[in-house]
This record gives structure tokens, sequence and C-alpha cells, in this order.
């Protein structure tokens, strides 16, 4: 006669221990941290190579231009009109976008319209339009609107459209079978199914638009105009006021990450909320 000893339970394998590494850290504070450590290593080469700060200043001297530019109102001043040009330009964009997307939507020859002005205009930088539009409408504010409106409704465009046309084909034909046509088609299926592609079309078109603000307004400051962010920019060079050319860099560098954070917030509160993520 046999015996059968009982089966000792064997103990379950331990989870591996997650390790805590800079990746377990929260996205702020690694990136915080990132900047930290670049503005130390920026000091360390002022302070540490001898550069002529004529050419290099140090994040101290860019902190106090800063500060002296807002206390005195000239950053100020320019950081507030390049913004209101670009609001105003953003606007006019996205309105000449969202007709000419409806027209495409509606009709074959709006198709035809803006995809023959999409591969014409779009790959045209717009400063190079600059000189023929200050030629047409002098050295004024409307030609910096004008140019920089053509950079902006380009993209917004083209996501749009790719929106509209990327729209499941049950929503539409519920759309119809509801009797929706024309306008009440696009406000009540096509714009809010197409949402992530708008978002992601005012993203780009804001930072074509960013980029070439600035570099117009470069031109306008050698041209002989002034205002806003590149003719302050380039006014510190001309009377070689090298961290006051750092911090309208700074200015512009801070407006991009909160411009950013912006939109990344509002697709978080609607795309990504909803559901829709992905489909851009």
């Amino acid at each position: 006669m046999t015996t059968t000893t009982p089966a000792v339970p064997r103990p379950l394998p331990r989870a591996p221990r997650r390790r805590r590494g800079w990746g377990s850290l929260p996205v702020g504070p690694r990136r915080a941290a990132l900047l930290v450590a670049m503005v130390g290593l920026w000091q360390l080469y002022v302070s540490a190579s001898g550069v002529d700060p004529l050419l290099v200043a140090g994040p101290v001297d860019v902190a106090r231009a800063l500060a002296q530019g807002f206390a005195d109102g000239r950053l100020l001043d320019a950081t507030v009109l390049t913004l209101q040009v670009l609001l105003t330009s953003m606007a006019i964009g996205t309105v000449v976008a969202a007709v000419l997307t409806t027209l495409a939507t509606w009709t074959r020859l709006g198709e035809d319209l803006l995809a023959l002005l999409t591969s014409i205009l779009n790959p045209l930088p717009s400063i190079a339009v600059l000189p023929l539009v200050i030629l047409w409408l002098g050295l004024d504010t409307q030609a910096l609107v004008v140019v920089i409106a053509n950079a902006v409704v380009w993209p917004i465009a083209i996501n749009v459209t790719t929106g509209f046309r990327t729209v499941n084909p049950t929503l539409v034909a519920v759309g119809r079978t509801l009797g929706l046509r024309g306008w009440r088609m696009v406000r009540d299926v096509l714009l809010p199914a197409a949402l992530p592609h708008i978002l992601s079309g005012l993203r780009t078109g804001w930072a074509f638009g960013w980029r070439t603000i600035i570099a117009a307004e470069l031109v306008f400051g050698v041209a002989g105009g002034g205002g806003g962010l590149g003719w302050f920019i380039n006014d510190a060079r001309y009377f070689l006021r090298t961290p006051e050319i750092f911090a309208g860099l700074v200015t512009i560098a801070l407006i991009g990450i909160a411009l950013d954070l912006l939109f990344a917030l509002v697709e978080r509160r609607t795309v990504v909320r909803w559901g829709m993520a992905g489909r851009a």
C-alpha cells in the first residue's frame, strides 16, 4: 500500500518590481528639470568660456532684459502687437479656409478650385510674397495680415478637407435620411465628425503663421517699419543690445509653448474625452 503525500502549494512568483526611474516621473517635472539643466549649462558656458557678451548673453542678463522690457512697456507692446496681428490673420485665414472647404464639399467646381489653389499657394513660402504685398498695400500692418493669412489658410483647408472626406459614410447617410443638405449637413454632421482634423489644421496653421509673422516683422524692421517682436529683435541687433535679442527670442519661445499647451488642453477636453483620438 502506497501513501501519497499532499502536494505542497508552490508560492506564486512575485511580480517584478517596477523600477522607479526617469520615465516614472510625471511629464511636467521631467521637462522642467531638463529646462533647468539647459539654463544651467547655458550659464556655465557663458561664465567659463569667456565668450564676448556682445555675441552671447547669459541667462541672468536675459532675465534682467526681460524684466526691464516688460517694465518699460517696449517688449510688452511688441508682444501685444504681434499677437493682435497673428489673431487677426488666423481669424481671416480660418474663415477663408471654411468657405473654400464648404464650397469644395458642395460642388465639383469648388473642389477643383481648392485643389488648384492648394497646389499653387501651399508650397509657396508666404514670406516670399511679402515684397509684392508691400508693393500693393504699402509698408503697413495690412500687408502683414495678408501674408500671414495666406500662410494660415492652406494648412487649415487641407486638414478640414481631409476630415470631411474621412467622415464615416454611415453618418453622412443618416444625415441625408434625416433630410440634411448643404450647410446643415456641414454644420450638423461633417464639422463635428471632422473635429480632430480641424484642431490639427488650426494647430498647424498657427505654427505656420507664428513663424511667418516673426520673419515678416524682421523684414519690416529692415525696411524701416516698426512694431512687433521681430522688429524688437531687429532694433536690438542694430544697437548691439544682445540681452534684448535673447529676451525677444525667449518671449517668442514662451508664447509658442503656451499656445501649444493650450491646443493640447483643448484636444484633451474634446477629442480625447469624446473618444475621437487617432482620427487626425
